[in-house]
């Protein structure tokens, strides 16, 4: 299947957020959208159900049941997987799902770990839900950055009650390989701790790295793991809000529901089901076009950022099309979101919003045409110079 790029003047002309929150000379690389059609298959099922006129209440009995076996089957091909269909639950979305995990496992005032830097509203879902915030740095060893063990452990009191794993990582690209995997189950199970591990980027793996779902370590962990997920992001379609929730054990889900009814979640609408369904079925020869793309992308963006911006610190991510950019060596005037959106007109994500030890760093989607990536790039040099 072709990967069709978007022209700027319609991406300009939709509602979405990445096009429309600065102003019209400003080239958006910020949050996690891709600039590509969507698959064929995608854009037939929602063609069907509006040449069907399918808009009444869906039988969300064997709607559920349908892509739960679908969820179950993928996860069973792609990473080897027996994720069991029968424990999951949808969602709008996973900061929805965030959210629910925190209030149903730990109550006001309770301790939960967070990977940082880190997507924003996983602090907004502990912070705004009244439990307490301890942050656990990733490590830069110099090469990439890793988690370290020694301190996640030493950060855990008596009142931790959940960490929050992102896996693959945002904003880094860190794909953590089996033995960073089973250290980080250790430290769950010794402390009786519940993770909530948010693996929505695990299809947007690059060569030489592969995603294992932290559910699939051992039994063990699994029995505490609730895995959030979704073909949202891998196949650009976040405003269907489709995303699920995987419980790996029926005990783990129990304790979950005797505080968030699952009424009370809602469900995606039917545009949501079927567009997920068609992307897990039948639109893999376009995820492997995606990756072919980004990862000529990643590559071009990494070497020129080493060689345009002497001293700015990148490590090509292994998972993500979101790069995480340290530009402190170039002493830039403001923070680099600032500089960067004023002086060249292009819209980064800023460092300071995952992580307020990090305002030098900017995140950067080169989820986009090369065109467009070479207009970014080309803006971003010449700012640098011109300062």
């Amino acid at each position: 299947m072709e990967l069709v790029d978007l022209s700027v003047p319609f991406l300009r002309s939709r509602r979405n957020a990445k096009w429309q929150r600065f102003g019209s000379d400003v080239i958006p690389a910020w949050v996690a959208e891709m600039d590509f059609a969507i698959a064929p298959p995608i854009a037939e099922a929602l063609a069907r159900i509006e040449r069907e006129q399918d808009f009444g209440y869906p039988s969300y009995a064997a709607t559920v049941t349908a892509l739960a076996k679908v969820f179950s089957l993928r996860m069973k091909e792609r990473f080897d997987w027996d994720a069991d269909a029968e424990r999951v639950q949808f969602v709008s979305d996973l900061v929805q799902a965030s959210f629910a995990s925190v209030m149903a496992f730990a109550d006001p005032g309770d301790n939960i770990l967070l990977q940082t830097p880190a997507y924003p509203p996983f602090r907004d879902a502990i912070l705004k839900t009244g439990r307490r915030l301890t942050p656990h740095s990733l490590r830069d060893d110099g090469q990439r950055f890793v988690f370290d063990v020694e301190a996640l452990a030493a950060a855990i009191d008596s009142q931790t009650r959940v960490m929050i794993f992102c896996h693959p990582h945002n904003p880094t690209g860190r794909v953590y390989d089996r033995a960073e995997l089973e250290a980080i189950a250790q430290v769950a199970i010794r402390n009786d701790l519940v993770v909530v591990s948010d693996e929505i980027h695990a299809d947007l793996v690059y060569p030489g790295r592969q995603h294992i779902p932290l559910a699939k370590i051992s039994p063990e962990i699994a029995a505490r793991t609730v895995t959030i997920t979704s073909a949202t992001k891998s196949f650009n379609m976040p405003g269907l809000r489709c995303g699920l929730m995987h419980f790996g054990s029926r005990a783990l889900q129990d304790r979950f529901e005797a505080r968030i009814p699952p009424l009370l979640l809602g469900h995606p609408g039917i545009n949501g089901f079927e567009a997920t369904s068609a992307a897990w079925t039948q639109c893999q020869p376009w995820l492997d076009r995606l990756m072919a793309h980004l990862t000529a992308n990643r590559d071009h963006l990494v070497s020129t950022v080493r060689s345009e911006f002497p001293g700015a610190r990148i490590y090509a991510p292994e998972a993500t099309f979101l790069s995480w950019i340290d530009f402190s060596a170039l002493k830039l005037p403001g923070t680099p979101f600032q500089f960067f959106l004023e002086k060249a007109r292009v819209g980064l994500s800023a460092g300071d919003t995952f992580d307020v030890a990090s305002r030098e760093f900017g995140r950067l989607n080169f989820a986009t045409s090369r065109a467009i990536l070479d207009e970014i790039l080309g803006r971003m040099i010449e700012a640098v110079r011109a300062r």
